[in-house]
């Protein structure tokens, strides 16, 4: 039976709770105020605590902090709550460490969700403990920081898998689990409407994780992956991937900012693919294939072999309209066309027709 230390100070509150999860078969540990919460974690270790904002002795960012401090009960899952519901008291608290924060008043349900979320994280974790991966994952995480803290998730161990040119990755509508790192190669990911037609939505390269969008919302894929060229991949199964998640927030911290960049990056392709000429969109695509492709140090010294439905698929415009675009590039010195290559001859002047 998992056992939870309810610190609350106000009596009814504490009482509700109690009885809640011990209708849900938890063993439940009370304590009055923050200083009694503190002793009582130590002395029963709990598998989770939950625990009030503001209360007489200690509040409940003093209880967190100490028990940070102590290696026994540092990694207690601790959910704060609270009847305050401003980003600030969310801030501070998730920055001390909370795994959670209910606002007050809450339902039984939201209890005992945020409960069995919390338990069911920690069991994770645990598991992989067990077998020697949490530590050693830990023990890089706290080495490096920055993609360096993913990158080191698929090292060594990790078999990698290898595709042709064209061959799919995952398709739109199968279930997402797992995420997925480029060791060598390149891929695009697309949307398909129902006449078939592609909008391609990213262009990755060596370096690039994905897949982890539809993975932390547990839905299905939302867009197709397909590989540009020969390719090798990390394939890193759901529940590793959420272990370390879950036991760093340096890697959590990572992947909001991947995710935040993601969103803001489609949506500004989405404004442009709405409201700029057919000109910018197929100069922002050659742009886009440059800036994700080119590691050649000279700016104006990029060619690049793409197919010209795929230059359609990400302007957004008929391959018919791109061609007589690329012509009129061509005929303006910004490019320069060999047969399926497309050489960037002067960049700044494409950046300006962007701008």
């Amino acid at each position: 039976m998992k056992s939870i230390l309810v610190i609350e100070d106000n009596y009814e509150v504490r009482d509700n709770i109690a009885e809640i999860l011990e209708l849900a078969d938890y063993k439940v540990l009370t304590a009055s105020n923050g200083k009694e919460g503190v002793e009582e974690a130590k002395r029963s270790l709990p598998d989770l605590i939950i625990c009030d904002v503001m209360m007489p002795e200690l509040d409940g960012y003093g209880v967190l902090h100490l028990l940070n401090k102590s290696e026994a009960t540092a990694t207690i899952p601790f959910i704060f709550l609270t009847a305050k519901a401003e980003k600030n008291d969310f801030r501070k608290g998730m920055n001390l460490g909370a795994d959670d924060y209910l606002t007050k008043p809450f339902d039984d349900v939201e209890l005992l969700d945020a409960v069995e979320l919390r338990l069911k994280k920690k069991a994770l974790i645990h598991t992989h403990a067990a077998g020697g991966n949490l530590e050693s994952i830990n023990q890089l995480v706290s080495e490096a920081r920055g993609n360096q803290e993913l990158e080191k998730l698929i090292a060594d161990q990790r078999k990698i898998s290898r595709f042709k040119k064209k061959q799919v990755l995952y398709s739109e509508g199968n279930k997402a689990n797992s995420l997925y790192f480029i060791v060598k190669g390149k891929l695009k990911t697309f949307k398909t409407n129902d006449d078939g037609r592609e909008l391609i939505t990213g262009l990755y390269k060596e370096g690039d994780f994905l897949g982890y969008l539809n993975l932390l919302e547990g839905s299905d894929h939302t867009e197709s992956a397909t590989m540009l060229d020969d390719s090798e991949i990390h394939i890193i199964p759901k529940d590793e991937f959420f272990a370390v998640l879950f036991s760093s927030k340096d890697v959590s911290e990572k992947l909001i900012k991947m995710l935040s960049d993601n969103l803001i990056e489609k949506e500004e392709r989405l404004l442009k693919l709405a409201y700029n000429s057919v000109r910018k969109r197929v100069a922002e695509s050659l742009l886009m294939i440059y800036n994700n492709f080119n590691k050649d140090e000279n700016p104006d010294n990029f060619t690049m072999a793409i197919y010209r439905d795929d230059l359609a698929a990400i302007a957004g415009a008929s391959k018919e309209t791109v061609i007589r675009t690329l012509s009129d590039f061509k005929e303006e010195g910004l490019i320069t066309i060999q047969g399926s290559k497309i050489s960037i001859v002067n960049i700044s002047k494409l950046q300006k027709m962007k701008n």
